[in-house]
C-alpha cells in the first residue's frame, strides 16, 4: 500500500529542512500535513482548518517562556500538524517547559537556528502536497476504472475484493444475508464468523462500525443501494484509523460491489416472475415443459427430496400500489430465499399478496438430521421475521406437504399443505406437517368430495337429532365416553354427572344406534363420524363466522 498521507517525518528530510532540528514531539512525527501556513501573533483560531504545519517568527507568541503554552494548546486543540519556529529575531530560545510540553502531548516543534524564507518552505510543500493529491487522484481514478470492469466480470466481487487488497494489503471480505460469502486472502475465510456475529451488532444506517479484538481492529462498512443494505466489507486492519485515500478506495470498491448486486438484483427479478409463473402452473396441475421446470428447480436425481411450503399471510394489504408491492415481494423474496439456503434447501418461491408458495428442494443425506427436524426449525425462522411493512412472521400460518420426489405431484403436495393450512385454522390440531394430521388426511379428501355429510348423517343422525329436539347431550356422552375407552367411571367423572345418569344416556345411544356400536368395526366408523361431526362444525363457524356450535343434519 503506497504511503499517501506527508508527514512530519516526511517533510523533516527535505532540502529546505536541512537547518531544522525537531526539539519536541518525537512520537508526533507521523502527524499528518496537509497544508502550511505563516502565522505571527493574532487572533490564531479563525485562520486554522486543522493539518497545517504552522510557521512562525515567533512574533507575539512568547516561547521563551511558560506564558507561551496556553498558544501552543490552542493550536494542538485545532489540530494543526506542529509548530516550526525561526529562531533569531524574535525568540532565542525555547523555554523548556514548552519543550516539555511538546514531549507530554506528542506535539512536534521543530527550529530553524537560522534565518529561513518561509516562501522557499511554503513553495516546496505545497507543491509536494499538490502533486501527491493529483497523484492520489490519478491513482483513484485508474483504481476505480479497473473495479468497474472487474464488475463487469464473471466472479467480479471476489475479483474487486483482490484488487482492493494489492492496494491496502489488509484482509477483506464482503459479507451478505446469503450463505455465500467472499474474501480475500483465503485465510480471511477465518474471520467469516466472528465478522458475523460484529455485523449484527452494527446498526446498517451507520457509514462504518469498527471493533477492537486482539490488538486487531475490524472494520465494517455496510454497501448500499436503492434503499436497500446489500451486504458489508469488512476489514482486519492494525491500525484504527484509515487515511483518507483509503476511505476514497473502499468507496469506490463499494460503489462497483453495489452494481453488480443491482444487477444481480434485476436477473433475481426475472428470475422471481419466471419462477412464479412455473410454479403457479405446476400447483394448479396444469402441464410444464421439463425444460421449464428444469429452469426453476433441480434436475431429478435419487437423493433429492421435495416438500413444499405454503406460508398464509394474514397481514397483507390488499390496496397496496404496483410499485409499492413489487418492492415488497422482491425484499420477501429476498429474505425466504436466505432462509431456506441457509437450511440447506434449494428453494424456488412464487410470491403473492396472501399466500409465498416455495419448493424446498434437498439431498437426502442418512447422516444429516431428519428432514422434519430442518423444516420445523425454518418454520419457526420464518415465524420469527419481523421486517417492517415487508414481512411479519408471527402473523403467518405455514402448512407443510408430504416428503416427495417427483415434481409432477406438485399439485397435490399444495393441496396437502393447504389442508394443514385448513386444519389449523379450525384449531384442531396444530402441526405444520400433512403426515401429522392424522384422520383428518382422510376426512379432508373427503370433505373436497362432498360425501363428509352424508357420512356423519349415516352414522350419528339419530343421535344429532335428538340432541336438536331434546336439547339433549347425547353427541357428548358418545364423545367422552369413547375417548375413556369405554371406561363408565371415567367419562362420568370427565362429564360430572352421576353413574345413573351415565347409564341412561348410554341405553339411548344404544337404542339409537344399535346394541352393537361398540362393536370394534362400528366403534371406528363412530369415532370417526364424530371426528368428522367437529371438522364440519368448525368449516361451518368458519363460513358464517359465528359462534353458534349446533348444526342441523336432516
Amino acid at each position: 500500500m503506497e504511503k499517501w498521507a506527508i508527514t512530519i517525518e516526511d517533510v523533516l528530510s527535505r532540502d529546505v529542512f536541512r537547518n531544522a532540528k525537531l526539539v519536541a514531539g518525537l512520537i508526533g512525527v507521523q502527524r499528518e500535513i496537509k497544508w502550511t501556513h505563516i502565522l505571527e501573533a493574532g487572533d490564531i483560531e479563525s485562520f486554522i482548518n486543522g493539518g497545517e504545519l504552522i510557521l512562525t517568527t515567533g512574533s507575539g507568541i512568547q516561547f521563551d517562556s511558560p506564558e507561551g503554552i496556553p498558544y501552543i494548546e490552542k493550536l494542538k486543540n485545532k489540530n494543526v500538524a506542529g509548530i516550526c519556529i525561526e529562531l533569531g529575531t524574535n525568540i532565542k530560545k525555547i523555554h523548556p517547559d514548552i519543550i516539555q510540553y511538546g514531549n507530554d502531548h506528542n506535539f512536534p516543534l521543530i527550529v530553524f537556528n537560522e534565518i529561513v524564507k518561509f516562501v522557499d518552505i511554503t513553495q516546496d510543500l505545497h507543491t509536494l502536497i499538490i502533486n501527491n493529491h493529483h497523484h492520489m487522484l490519478s491513482q483513484l481514478n485508474i483504481f476505480s476504472k479497473t473495479v468497474n470492469e472487474l464488475s463487469l466480470l464473471p466472479n467480479g466481487i471476489l475479483k474487486i475484493l483482490k484488487e482492493l487488497y494489492l492496494h491496502m494489503n489488509i484482509d477483506i471480505l464482503f459479507m451478505t444475508d446469503d450463505t455465500k460469502n467472499y474474501y480475500y486472502p483465503p485465510k480471511a475465510k477465518d474471520d467469516c464468523d466472528f465478522f458475523q456475529t460484529l455485523i449484527e451488532k452494527t446498526s446498517s444506517t451507520k457509514q462504518y462500525g469498527k471493533f477492537l479484538q486482539d490488538s486487531h481492529y475490524y472494520l465494517i462498512f455496510p454497501i448500499k443501494g436503492l434503499g436497500h443494505t446489500w451486504g458489508y466489507l469488512c476489514l482486519k486492519h492494525k491500525s484504527s484509523e484509515l487515511d483518507e485515500f483509503s476511505f476514497s478506495l473502499i468507496d469506490r470498491a463499494n460503489l462497483a460491489i453495489a452494481q453488480i448486486m443491482l444487477r444481480n438484483r434485476t436477473i433475481e427479478e426475472r428470475k422471481q416472475n419466471q419462477e412464479e409463473d412455473i410454479i403457479r402452473r405446476l400447483i394448479q396441475g396444469k402441464n410444464c415443459d421439463g425444460t421449464e421446470i428444469q429452469k426453476v428447480l433441480p434436475a431429478p436425481a435419487k437423493n433429492l427430496n421435495y416438500r413444499l411450503f405454503l406460508i398464509q399471510n394474514h397481514n397483507f394489504e390488499t390496496n397496496t400500489n404496483r410499485e409499492d408491492w413489487e418492492e415488497i415481494k422482491l425484499q420477501q423474496s429476498i429474505i425466504i430465499r436466505s432462509l431456506f439456503r441457509k437450511g440447506g434447501c434449494i428453494p424456488a418461491i412464487s410470491i403473492s399478496k396472501d399466500k409465498i408458495v416455495v419448493i424446498a428442494s434437498f439431498y437426502k443425506n442418512d447422516k444429516a438430521e431428519k428432514d422434519t427436524d430442518r423444516f420445523q426449525k425454518i418454520s419457526e425462522e420464518i415465524k420469527r421475521i419481523e421486517e417492517k411493512n415487508i414481512f411479519y412472521g408471527n402473523q403467518c400460518t405455514i402448512g407443510i406437504s408430504n416428503l416427495k420426489q417427483d415434481y409432477n405431484t406438485l399439485d397435490s403436495s399444495y393441496r396437502e399443505a393447504k389442508n394443514v393450512i385448513l386444519i389449523q385454522s379450525f384449531n384442531l390440531i396444530q402441526t405444520y406437517f400433512y403426515e401429522n394430521i392424522g384422520v383428518y388426511r382422510v376426512l379432508l379428501e373427503m370433505l373436497e368430495h362432498d360425501s363428509l355429510h352424508t357420512f356423519v348423517q349415516e352414522y350419528l343422525g339419530p343421535i344429532l337429532n335428538y340432541d336438536k329436539q331434546t336439547k339433549g347431550e347425547l353427541l357428548l356422552t358418545l364423545s367422552t365416553y369413547l375417548q375413556c375407552l369405554g371406561s363408565k367411571k371415567l367419562t362420568a367423572e370427565r362429564l360430572y354427572i352421576v353413574r345413573q345418569t351415565l347409564y341412561h344416556r348410554l341405553e339411548k345411544i344404544s337404542n339409537l344406534l344399535g346394541e352393537d356400536f361398540m362393536n370394534p368395526v362400528n366403534r371406528q366408523a363412530i369415532e370417526l363420524a364424530v371426528t368428522a361431526y367437529h371438522l364440519l362444525e368448525y368449516k361451518e363457524l368458519q363460513k358464517e363466522g359465528t359462534s353458534h356450535r349446533t348444526l342441523v343434519f336432516s
